[in-house]
Formats: structure tokens, C-alpha cells, sequence
């Protein structure tokens, strides 16, 4: 059986799963079909931007039933009456767990809701509705830093569940200032640094393996990088999706620049035939 593929969502906020309207809710609804039609994994296991444990500690859900967390403000009723049907797997948690051990990474299991950059986008990727997930979902924290080595450590220590056709995500965005937004909103075209950044991390994902974890790194230190990333939580995703393919190259298939945001998705590794 060939090896999983790896993703990486550009998740978007809180209403990408009610703005069908936008290029992104097409984009993501197709990769969730490749992966339940094509890939046909035997579980998820997710990293979003919105989970930083501690600077040098992993936090992992380990518990069989999952809530959500709303952990964004000053949007619609509606937003926090949304919802997202999953089922954990103790068992996945927990031997997430012995390889993060045996990979010299401290991490503890725990109960914790999903974050928005797991189900905004997944309720796009995978509606409940027209492409319901029916395996287990695990989610993963990052550290509670920017150093992106360590993160693309943490992904090399799970990438074996690929053998085991896991798919391994990682959520955030290829640029992520909402800081500008107010600026950048009223704004025809995107801010510059935000097709400056995605390209060069276009080319850093998509470099050969043998040199892509020293070229992304080199990323994360260009002077446009704290434009594009005042903090770098949404980046780090991007980092452990790499080391989790190993040897496989990585590919944008898509993106889009808007406004502060931008909004690549990428492949790692072959999807069946």
C-alpha cells in the first residue's frame, strides 16, 4: 500500500463554512473529496494553528468524544451554533503518543475541543452533509513557538502513520496579518508582501526534499516574513506537513491573494489511482 498523502488547508475564519460564494469553499470541498473518495484514509490526524501547547511540550486529544471550541469573537449568533460530527480514537492518541516519545518530543494526552481551524474547514471539506467523515479524527497541538525546525520535527516523528494510510493535516494560512485587515480590506489588490511571502514559500514547500527543510526555514527569516506573519502559528502548520512527507515532494494546488491572506493549499506524496 503506498504511503498517504500529507495536506496542508489554508482554513480561512470562523465563515468559510457559510461563504459558499468564495474561490476557497470550491477548492476545499474538492481536497475533502479526494481524500474520503480517493485516499480513502484509515483516520485523520490534524495540527491547526489554533493549538500551541507549551515552548517545548505537545498536547494531544485523547478522548473518544469531541466538542468544539468557538474561540473567535464579535461574529454572527450563528457561528457559535455551528457544529461537526467526529469520534476520536484513544488508541490513535495514544500511540501518537509512543512515537512522539521514541522522537525525544515531551507531550501529554488530554481533553480538548476542536478548534475553528479544524471545524470551519473541515465543514467545508467534509459536510457533515454531501462528504461525511466516518473515520476517527485526532487532533495534535503545535508548540507555543515559531521555531520552524522543531515543527517540522514534529511531523518527521508521526509520518509512519502514512504506512498506515493515516492522512496527516496540517490548518492554518500561507499568510496570516489581521492586524492590517482593516487597511488591506478596503484595498482593490492584495498588500504586497502577501504575494511576495506566498511564492517564496511556493518555492521553499516545492523544492527538493533533500533541501526543502533548510530552504522553508529560510523562509520564515525574509524580511517580508513578520508582514506576512506577524505571528507565525498559521505558518508553523505548513512545517509539520512537510516533515511528515519525508521524501515525497510537496505541491501548491492552489492559491489566492486577499487582501492580509493568502490562501494556498498543498499536497505532499501521490493520491491513489
Amino acid at each position: 500500500m503506498p504511503k498517504a498523502p500529507v495536506y496542508f488547508f489554508s482554513h480561512g475564519g470562523p465563515n468559510v463554512q457559510y461563504d459558499t460564494e468564495h474561490p476557497a469553499y470550491s477548492v476545499l470541498q474538492a481536497i475533502g473529496k479526494e481524500i474520503t473518495q480517493k485516499v480513502k484514509p484509515k483516520a485523520l490526524v490534524v495540527f491547526s494553528a489554533h493549538w500551541q501547547a507549551e515552548p517545548n511540550e505537545i498536547n494531544l486529544n485523547n478522548a473518544e468524544d469531541t466538542d468544539l471550541i468557538y474561540d473567535f469573537y464579535g461574529f454572527p449568533p450563528k457561528f457559535y451554533e455551528a457544529t461537526f460530527p467526529s469520534k476520536g480514537s484513544p488508541a490513535l492518541a495514544s500511540r501518537i503518543l509512543t512515537l512522539l516519545s521514541d522522537a525525544g518530543i515531551q507531550a501529554k494526552g488530554l481533553k480538548r475541543g476542536l478548534d475553528h481551524g479544524v471545524f470551519s474547514g473541515f465543514n467545508v471539506a467534509f459536510s457533515p452533509a454531501e462528504n461525511p467523515l466516518t473515520v476517527p479524527l485526532v487532533q495534535v497541538s503545535l508548540f507555543n513557538n515559531e521555531d520552524p525546525d522543531a515543527h517540522y520535527r514534529l511531523g518527521q516523528a508521526v509520518a509512519s502513520l502514512r504506512d498506515e494510510n493515516i492522512v496527516i493535516i496540517g490548518t492554518g494560512m500561507t499568510v496570516h496579518n489581521l492586524r492590517d485587515f482593516r487597511i488591506a480590506r478596503g484595498q482593490s489588490t492584495p498588500l504586497p508582501y502577501v504575494a511576495s511571502f506566498d511564492n517564496a514559500l511556493k518555492e521553499a514547500v516545492e523544492a527538493d526534499p533533500g533541501v526543502r527543510q533548510e530552504r522553508m526555514a529560510a523562509v520564515s527569516k525574509r524580511p517580508d516574513a513578520r508582514q506576512a506573519h506577524p505571528w507565525m502559528d498559521h505558518l508553523m502548520p505548513v512545517y509539520v506537513a512537510a516533515g511528515a512527507a519525508g521524501e515525497d515532494k510537496g505541491t501548491q494546488t492552489w492559491t489566492m491573494h486577499e487582501a492580509c491572506m493568502a490562501w494556498a493549499q498543498y499536497r505532499f506524496g501521490d493520491v491513489p489511482a
